[in-house]
């Protein structure tokens, strides 16, 4: 496991990285603090529209995921959603094509490049083009250079450490299989990244 990528990059490198997401199409906050993270996605999530939060650390750190599903402030995909079915991709299809998807990336590139990985890839739809309204929240620890080490920081860093979170809390691995790479974004205003200048979630 990389641990230098645990380490928050510099408030410059974290200024060119929303600098070129915002060139690239994503409309882009900076905060301070998972907090103030916190109160910005609250704000920026319409309260009726349904909203679909993907499975994420940082959300669930920051406590965002519990305002989006658990307040009873929004109209949350997950809260009511009937009873969890036997068919897998019920479940993925639950979140294919909310109005709106809050969740996190692997790794933001200061060329402005979101790179995100998953297993099932159950997330990439509504990321992709399924939701109208997309919103990631990223800590400073995940702005690199460039997509090369984007992806080194994908497998050498994020994925040992889910690993690690789910044996300890389910006693099961994990394993990347799918990658998705947003490099822009085409339809204006549909993509959000908030960057947090502090590390929050891997």
């Amino acid at each position: 496991m990389d641990a230098t990528f645990a380490v928050a990059a510099e408030a410059d490198r974290v200024d060119r990285a929303a600098k070129a997401l915002q060139d690239n199409g994503f409309l882009t906050h900076v905060t301070d603090t998972a907090d103030d993270a916190r109160r910005l996605v609250a704000g920026l999530v319409p309260r009726d529209k349904t909203v679909f939060t993907a499975l994420s650390e940082t959300l669930r750190v920051s406590g965002i995921t519990s305002d989006l599903d658990d307040s009873g402030d929004f109209l949350s995909v997950r809260a009511n959603a009937a009873p969890a079915s036997d068919d897998v991709y019920d479940v993925i299809r639950l979140g294919a094509q909310p109005d709106v998807v809050v969740g996190s990336v692997h790794a933001v590139t200061e060329e402005g490049h979101l790179v995100i990985g998953s297993a099932s890839g159950s997330q990439f739809a509504p990321y992709a083009s399924g939701a109208r309204q997309v919103i990631w929240v990223a800590g400073a620890q995940k702005v690199v250079p460039d997509l090369e080490t984007a992806l080194r920081r994908l497998r050498t860093y994020s994925l040992p450490r889910e690993q690690q979170r789910l044996q300890e809390r389910y006693g099961q691995s994990s394993f990347l299989a799918k990658i998705l790479i947003l490099e822009r974004e085409a339809f204006p205003g549909r993509g959000t990244v908030v960057l947090v200048r502090e590390a929050i979630g891997f």
